[in-house]
C-alpha cells in the first residue's frame, strides 16, 4: 500500500526579481493543472511559501476542495533577490556553481544537499501522518524537485526518463509540469516524470 506524492512546479511567474506573481499564461497553467486533480481524492496540498508557489497552489485547492499547507522546507534552494544587489547573472552563477557543486553553501539560501534534505523530511514526515493511498499535492520549485531527485535515485532510474538527466536537470522541470513518486516501507519509486500532457488538454 503506497502513498502518491504528486511534486508539481509553480505555474510561469514573472521574470522580475523578488518574491513575483504568476502570469496570466501562468494562471491558465495553474488552472489546467488543477483541473488534472479534480476527479482524484486529494488528502492534503503542501505549498511552498514563494507567491508563485502559493496562487498555483490556491487553483489546486479550489478544484480539489481541499485547504493548503504552507511549508519553508518548499522553498526553492535560493531566490534571485533574496541577496541584495545580487544582479540576475551573478544569480545564475550561483546557482550553477551549486548544481555542479551539492556541499557548496551560497552567501543565500541552501546547497543542493540542504535543499534535497529539506525535501525529503517533509515527504518523510507526511508518509506518517496519512494513512497507505494517500494522494499528497506539493506545489513547489523545479530547482528543489531536481535536487531531491538527482541526490536519491540511481542514475540509471533517472536515465530511464531522461538520457542525460543529470547534465540538463536544470531543463527538464517546466512550469506546472507533473512528477508523480509512490512512497512504500521506507522507499520511493518515481512514477512518472515532469509530465505536462495535463496543460495540452481542450
Amino acid at each position: 500500500m503506497s502513498t502518491s506524492f504528486f511534486l508539481v512546479r509553480h505555474a510561469l511567474k514573472e521574470k522580475k526579481m523578488g518574491d513575483v506573481p504568476i502570469t496570466s499564461m501562468g494562471i491558465s497553467q495553474a488552472q489546467a493543472t488543477a483541473r488534472y486533480f479534480t476527479n482524484l481524492p486529494v488528502a492534503a496540498i503542501f505549498s511552498s511559501p514563494l507567491r508563485r508557489a502559493k496562487e498555483t497552489a490556491e487553483y489546486i485547492a479550489l478544484e480539489a476542495k481541499s485547504t493548503i499547507c504552507v511549508d519553508a522546507r518548499l522553498r526553492e534552494r535560493a531566490n534571485w533577490g533574496d541577496l541584495p544587489g545580487q544582479t540576475f547573472d551573478e544569480f545564475v552563477a550561483m546557482w550553477e556553481r551549486c548544481t555542479r557543486e551539492p556541499d557548496y553553501i551560497p552567501p543565500v539560501g541552501d546547497s543542493v544537499l540542504q535543499a534535497r534534505q529539506r525535501l525529503s523530511s517533509l515527504l518523510f514526515e507526511i508518509a506518517t501522518q496519512h494513512p497507505p493511498h494517500s494522494n499528497i499535492v506539493i506545489v513547489t520549485h523545479g530547482g528543489l524537485i531536481t535536487d531531491f531527485l538527482v541526490h536519491t535515485f540511481h542514475k540509471e532510474d533517472l536515465e530511464a526518463w531522461h538520457p542525460n538527466f543529470i547534465s540538463v536537470q536544470s531543463e527538464l522541470v517546466t512550469e506546472c509540469s507533473i512528477t508523480k513518486l509512490t512512497y512504500e516501507s521506507g522507499n520511493f519509486k518515481i512514477a512518472d516524470f515532469a509530465s505536462v500532457k495535463h496543460l495540452h488538454k481542450s
